[in-house]
């Protein structure tokens, strides 16, 4: 289980849709910056500056060749968003089926 501290840093880049797109993009593969910045009206540094919240989060990792920067998905960190979300789901599920379960007893069939 991640801690408190890894999923704030995940959840945070994956809020803003800008890194969501790019975050996508870069799941179908690697790409140049200047192709992740071509669909979006904004400054490039400012665009550099989301690729740096998804490296930082460890979403992406980059490398450069020659005078062209490379970057691609890295889905590891996904995985410990994925357990998080299903360990939730677990807790809420068993907390509906208690919720049904004292419905039942509660009213019977009369809801």
């Amino acid at each position: 289980m991640p801690n408190s501290s890894d999923l704030d840093v995940l959840f945070h880049a994956l809020a803003n849709p800008t890194r969501r797109a790019v975050f996508e993009r870069l799941c179908q593969g690697p790409a140049a910056t200047s192709d992740l910045a071509a669909p979006f009206d904004i400054a490039l540094p400012s665009f550099m500056q989301h690729l740096g919240v998804l490296e930082q989060a460890g979403l992406v990792r980059s490398r450069k060749e020659g005078r062209v920067r490379t970057f691609e998905a890295r889905k590891v960190p996904m995985l410990a968003m994925v357990a998080w979300l299903d360990e939730q789901r677990a807790v809420w599920e068993r907390r509906l089926d208690q919720l049904d379960d004292y419905l039942m007893d509660t009213f019977g069939g009369n809801l």
